[in-house]
C-alpha cells in the first residue's frame, strides 16, 4: 500500500465528509441554534418589558396609594369637623335646655312665692279676724265681711 494514497484517499473522505456535514448536517444544525438563540433574545426582551412595565405598575401602585392615604386623610379631617359641629351643635342644646329649665324653676318658685304669699295674706286676715274678734268678744261674720277682707287682703 502506497501511503500517498491512503492519503489521499483518507483527505478526499474527508472532504466529501465535509461536503455532506456542510450540505445537510451544518444547516439544521445552524437553524436550531438560530431559533434557540431567537428565542433567548426574545426571552430576554420579555423580562425587560415585563420590569418596565412592572416599574410602571410599582409607579401606578404608589400614585393610588398616595391618593387613597390623602383620600382618608381628607375623610378623616372631614369626620373631625363634623364630630366638632356636632359636639358645638350639643353644646348650644345643652345650653338652651338648661335657660330653659332655670327659666321654668325660676317661674315656678316665683308662682311657689306668688302662692306662699296669698296663703300668707289669708292667714294674716283670719288671724287679724279672730283677734278683732277676741277683742271684740263678739263673733264677726266672716260672709257678711267679705268685701272688708278682700280689702285687707289687697293691702296687706
Amino acid at each position: 500500500m502506497n501511503l500517498n494514497a491512503t492519503l489521499f484517499a483518507q483527505f478526499v473522505v474527508f472532504f466529501i465528509l465535509a461536503w455532506f456535514t456542510m450540505k445537510f448536517v451544518w444547516p439544521p444544525l445552524m437553524k436550531a441554534l438560530d431559533e434557540r438563540a431567537e428565542k433567548i433574545a426574545n426571552g430576554l426582551a420579555a423580562a425587560e418589558r415585563g420590569k418596565a412595565e412592572m416599574a410602571a405598575a410599582e409607579k401606578r401602585v404608589q400614585a393610588e396609594l398616595a391618593s387613597a392615604r390623602d383620600e382618608g386623610q381628607k375623610r378623616v379631617a372631614d369626620a373631625e369637623k363634623r364630630a366638632q359641629s356636632i359636639i358645638e351643635e350639643a353644646k348650644k342644646t345643652a345650653a338652651d335646655e338648661a335657660a330653659r329649665i332655670i327659666a321654668a324653676a325660676k317661674a315656678d318658685a316665683e308662682q311657689q312665692v306668688t302662692r306662699a304669699r296669698e296663703e300668707l295674706r289669708d292667714q294674716v286676715a283670719t288671724i287679724a279676724v279672730k283677734g278683732a274678734e277676741q277683742i271684740l268678744k263678739r263673733e264677726v261674720n266672716a260672709a257678711a265681711h267679705a268685701d272688708l277682707l278682700n280689702q285687707l287682703k289687697n293691702e296687706l
